[in-house]
């Protein structure tokens, strides 16, 4: 029921929308050709002898695809080098055919980018540095600029702040204003990594919502450690771990691997240690004074382990700690 009621919101909202605004949104959201993303054997190591990308291969085409990951995973990484801010060691990243490596300008003109943080000129007003970064983009015709700009300003609840320096902005302001950038231009590949974080709970369904309308046209990849973003939007998914694609596929099928085989139990500190000696423990939680564990194995771990059914979250840790 909640998930009509949002679509409900999303609509009264469109159609009490001016026009120049609707304009906007047809324009962001024009049909464009199926795009597809190959990333192969892809590899870097830092300086500091950290591998952050292992052998990683990939292959994308139109619609929503989340990639969850721990800190460290190598996300960030995979995002700068698509995104051509960043060169990797070995290894082939291609946007309809084209090598972004050896053509970056081709892949940056249809490039929406929102890395976790960004920059922003001290003075100028969100209204003004949207209009630059919409020129910039390629963006030339003023009305069209215009239109895309009050639409994003309006989805990203800052029109009334529209004519305030962006540097003033809080932190979620500022990651809302991000997200109006990332989305300028038509863009046929979109990269927003980190997107949520700092925003409340209407702020991201707000966006997570508009992620999901233009997710329909383009590629978009949506990066992050926040598993519900994930579960809720993307129809296609992978566990990033150590530099490689551990787990990939539809979230419902992927969660089908643990069926029979997690176990849920409320035990003391000392019984918790000896379990993790045991047994996978995939999670575990303070509740009333006790923890509550949940574990993986084959048949019952002991007694008073009741089976789970599994979710998301327990394939997540499965993936990224065995």
């Amino acid at each position: 029921m909640w998930v009509f009621e949002r679509i409900s919101r999303q609509l009264s909202f469109f159609i009490g929308l001016p026009t120049f605004v609707k304009i906007g949104l047809r324009q962001i959201q024009s049909t464009m050709n199926e795009n597809l993303l190959q990333i192969t054997n892809l590899h870097k190591t830092y300086p500091n002898g950290t591998r952050a990308l292992n052998g990683l291969e990939l292959e994308l085409s139109n619609g929503m695809f989340g990639l969850l990951g721990p800190n460290g995973a190598g996300k960030s990484t995979l995002m700068r080098v698509i995104a051509t801010l960043q060169q990797a060691d070995h290894g082939q990243v291609l946007f309809n055919g084209l090598d972004v490596a050896k053509q970056p300008e081709m892949i940056r003109e249809v490039l929406g980018y929102l890395p976790q943080e960004f920059g922003v000129y001290p003075r100028g007003s969100a209204q003004r540095l949207l209009d630059y970064i919409a020129v910039l983009k390629g963006v030339t015709n003023k009305k069209e600029r215009q239109a895309q700009i009050a639409y994003l300003l309006h989805q990203t609840n800052l029109y009334a702040q529209r004519r305030q320096a962006v540097s003033t902005f809080s932190g979620g302001m500022r990651q809302r204003f991000g997200i109006a950038q990332a989305l300028l231009g038509q863009p046929r590949l979109i990269i927003v990594d980190e997107p949520t974080a700092g925003l409340d709970p209407e702020e991201r369904y707000r966006f997570l919502n508009l992620l999901s309308e233009i997710g329909e046209h383009i590629i978009v990849i949506l990066s992050t450690h926040i598993v519900e973003d994930v579960e809720e939007l993307c129809p296609h998914m992978a566990i990033m771990a150590r530099g490689r694609i551990v787990q990939r596929g539809n979230p419902a099928e992927l969660r089908t691997a643990l069926d029979g085989r997690l176990w849920q139990k409320q035990v003391s500190k000392a019984e918790l240690a000896a379990y993790q000696t045991q047994f996978p423990v995939l999670s575990q939680r303070l509740l009333a004074g006790k923890i509550q564990v949940r574990v993986l194995a084959d048949t019952p771990p002991d007694k008073g382990f009741v089976a789970v059914a599994p979710d998301l979250e327990s394939l997540y840790f499965s993936a990224v700690t065995i």
